[in-house]
């Protein structure tokens, strides 16, 4: 076998086997400018460029999501954040966003069936629990740097309920309210005839 001597300035393979979104024929070998700078792919110049182009993707998509790239006006009403290392709850006049690390889910008032608090015996886990109508619930743990933090959060969140949760187990507004009143007349005449007899 015979190696050269002297000449490193080959190029590096293309095609195929240095790219594998490579079709002959239909594509170009991909290029890369940070490699042809002479820098490696995850040189901290090269990461920062590409998390910069990635936020300027996602703030382009969320301005499409709005319409005319003007932000929402957010109304006046009560707001509940909270959040930790990891996971983190906000509760407008939007819904309930829930995120845990990099799942996010997002849940609209008329798509919430119940939400629920529970705070640990010890420790400092603060637990929101949304249920859905369909019979599913997505918990979430919030780590509070102090036990003082549940009543805060208890009170902002009942705020926000009150104000945006439209509870779906109100009574219908054409029922009689003079119902009860005749069967609990009923039930006194009937009484009354037991006791004569």
């Amino acid at each position: 076998m015979e190696q050269r001597i002297g000449s490193s300035s080959s190029k590096p393979l293309e095609g195929a086997g240095f790219d594998p979104a490579f079709i002959p024929g239909l594509t170009a070998p991909g290029t890369d400018e940070a490699t042809e700078a002479g820098e490696s792919a995850d040189s901290p110049a090269s990461v920062a460029v590409a998390e910069v182009e990635a936020e300027a993707v996602k703030a382009a998509e969320v301005s499409e999501e709005i319409g005319d790239g003007e932000p929402e006006p957010a109304p006046d009403g009560p707001v509940f954040e909270a959040s930790d290392r990891r996971a983190a709850i906000v509760a407008d006049h939007r819904g309930v966003r829930l995120r845990l690390d990099d799942q996010e889910c997002e849940f609209r008032w008329d798509e919430i069936g119940a939400v629920e608090t529970e705070t640990a015996r010890f420790g400092k886990r603060y637990t929101v629990t949304v249920h859905t109508p369909e019979r599913r619930w997505y918990p979430i743990e919030i780590e509070a740097d102090s036990r003082r933090r549940f009543a805060e959060w208890d009170d902002a969140l009942d705020k926000v309920l009150d104000e945006y949760f439209e509870d779906g187990a109100e009574e219908p507004a054409d029922t009689p309210d003079d119902e009860p009143a005749e069967t609990s007349a009923k039930a006194e005449d009937k009484s009354e005839a037991a006791d004569r007899a």
